[in-house]
């Protein structure tokens, strides 16, 4: 009997010490498992929500929002308006603000209202075209519009339209379509565009150019950007000031147009994404930089619309010029920025003195 309670004994005893000896290795295989799961949790990005002010094209954000959110598992609200009225509701809400990014706008004015972002420099930005990185620290360029020139090709017949000179021709009298710089931020590009390809900025012999293209124009000004290429598309002039955005997908629906690239030279601006400074999702806005100028969206981009990318290798559609056969100058945006209300009064000056004649 003695000898059957130390044989139960000493399995009892087997048994507890095997299973005190497994009790730590399951206790390390857990906390291996659990430490990998925090880890990868930690490297995960996204989820919860990011709210972002916009004045970008409907075809912009629907190629854009909608794979971040499901790419990131992020709900993402979009409030679009023009962009200076979104900087003035960012400016209102600057204690407590409601938006976490501004996508899109001119980059001269998120540069011109540099307190209002928060500094952030995208891991990608390093393919960037050079001439648009995030030097400043804060402005992330996205996609890039160029000056251009629209024009008929039912109306033009024999006349030769190559650049800016080619404008002053006398056939063309009244038959040029531009909005007001003044008033019009694509109209106000053009007129920088000009200024720079004709000799600078201040240069005398530019803006005697302008004043004798303005003269050629006869004082039609259209109300609106769109007015100038829709007059052009639609046969009401020969030739327009414009942007190549729109312009190119007036060539790509079969619009009886092609766009000119000013042998002058032309300007090509990127558009801007900043990050609100105390953004509430500031993960998240930050996540977002990331992903618009990323290799992924930025051929998305290249390839379906009409925007045109800002990396460096990016695809570009079929409809579109490809930039190495386009004579690009650059714009000294920040002595632009610093001078607009100059220029604007200079080419006031030049419109009024042509209206009284």
């Amino acid at each position: 009997m003695k000898k059957l309670m130390a044989l139960i004994l000493s399995v009892v005893l087997a048994v507890s010490a095997a299973g005190c000896s497994s009790a730590p290795a399951a206790s390390q295989a857990g906390g291996a498992g659990s430490a990998a799961s925090e880890a990868a949790s930690s490297e995960k990005q996204g989820g919860g929500k990011l709210v972002i002010y916009s004045p970008n094209s409907e075809g912009l954000m629907n190629a854009t929002i909608p794979l971040f959110e499901e790419k990131y598992g992020v709900d993402v609200e979009v409030i679009q308006a023009g962009t200076g009225e979104l900087i003035k509701r960012i400016q209102s809400e600057k204690e407590d603000p409601y938006a976490d990014v501004m996508f899109g706008g001119s980059w001269s004015l998120a540069y011109d209202n540099k307190d209002l972002w928060e500094p952030y420099v995208s891991k990608n930005d390093a393919g960037v075209l050079d001439a648009y990185k995030n030097t400043c620290g804060f402005i992330t360029g996205n996609v890039l519009d160029g000056s251009c020139l629209i024009v008929n090709t039912d109306l033009i017949g024999d006349i030769k339209i190559e650049g800016y000179a080619d404008l002053l021709n006398p056939k063309l009298k009244g038959k040029i379509a531009t909005a007001d710089p003044a008033n019009s931020s694509s109209a106000f590009a053009q007129l920088t565009n000009i200024l720079l390809a004709m000799g600078g900025y201040e240069d005398e012999n530019a803006w005697k150019y302008v004043k004798d293209l303005f003269a050629n124009i006869g004082g039609k000004i259209c109300e609106s950007s769109s007015a100038v290429y829709k007059s052009v598309a639609d046969g009401e002039n020969v030739v327009g000031l414009s942007y190549e955005d729109p312009c190119a997908q007036l060539v790509r629906d079969g619009a009886p147009v092609k766009v000119i690239y000013p042998k002058e030279g032309a300007v090509y601006l990127p558009a801007s994404a900043t990050i609100i400074k105390g953004a509430k999702n500031m993960d998240n806005a930050k996540l977002f930089t990331d992903f618009i100028i990323s290799e992924e969206v930025q051929n998305i981009w290249g390839s379906t619309l009409t925007n045109r990318p800002v990396l460096k290798d990016a695809k570009t559609s079929d409809f579109m010029t490809p930039m190495s056969k386009i004579h690009v100058i650059e714009e000294d945006i920040p002595y632009v920025s610093s001078h607009k209300q100059d220029i604007v009064n200079k080419y006031t000056d030049i419109y009024t003195s042509l209206q009284s004649k």
